[in-house]
């Protein structure tokens, strides 16, 4: 898979308490993720990991999701998860041009390699609506609107939402993600945000500076 940088504080400037995620964009920025520091987290990082699995007798297959963050020591591990990454997926997959399903067939079966992975190489960006309260004490079930508005070229991740008498609810602090692709990462952005704005819901709230660089 591809990489992506994501936003964990809830306000803009990185301020405020820390979030499941707020937005991410993928790729991220040269000085940022390049060969030479891809080539460091493999093999200091992946390699010993999936190794070490393999030395236990429990070798892995599937999806191991590294969250790391880069300091003036290198790369820092954060978390590993066994799942896609949220809300990373969101701006990973809209980039994957081979058949997800084809991919994790092949994982599956311990066929990946070999496996031609195609990528388009544009930008995603992706913006998280939120709960107001959130990541504290939210109240849910307000109605949301404008999703029929947003751009056919723009996706909607559905998270904390849920249907009311066919109407679509708030249920979750964040609520969705509004994920769009542009040949630039500001285009990607202007066009996320642009259908964002589109969909609102009382006490609703998004970070106005994902991937403003």
């Amino acid at each position: 898979m591809v990489a992506a940088c994501d936003y964990k504080r809830v306000g803009d400037g990185d301020t405020g308490p820390n979030t499941g995620g707020m937005g991410s964009f993928s790729p991220p920025l040269p000085q940022h993720w390049n060969a030479a520091i891809e080539s460091q987290v493999r093999s200091a990082i992946m390699e010993p990991v999936t190794q070490g699995l393999v030395n236990m007798g429990c070798p892995y297959r599937g999806l191991l999701y590294l969250g790391m963050m880069l300091t003036t020591d290198g790369p820092r591990v954060v978390e590993f998860n066994c799942r896609l990454g949220d809300p990373e997926t969101q701006v990973i997959l809209p980039r994957l041009e081979t058949d997800l399903a084809q991919v994790l067939l092949a994982t599956a079966r311990g066929e990946l390699e070999g496996m031609k992975i195609e990528w388009d190489s544009r930008a995603c960006v992706g913006v998280v609506a939120a709960s107001g309260g959130y990541p504290a004490s939210y109240t849910t079930g307000y109605a949301i609107s404008g999703i029929d508005a947003v751009d056919q070229d723009a996706i909607v991740f559905h998270a904390g939402t849920s249907l009311a008498d066919d109407a679509t609810v708030t249920a979750g602090g964040r609520v969705l993600t509004v994920a769009a692709l542009g040949d630039t990462l500001e285009q990607a952005r202007a066009t996320a945000y642009d259908n964002i704005k589109r969909i609102t819901f009382k006490d609703g709230f998004y970070r106005n500076d994902i991937a403003a660089l």
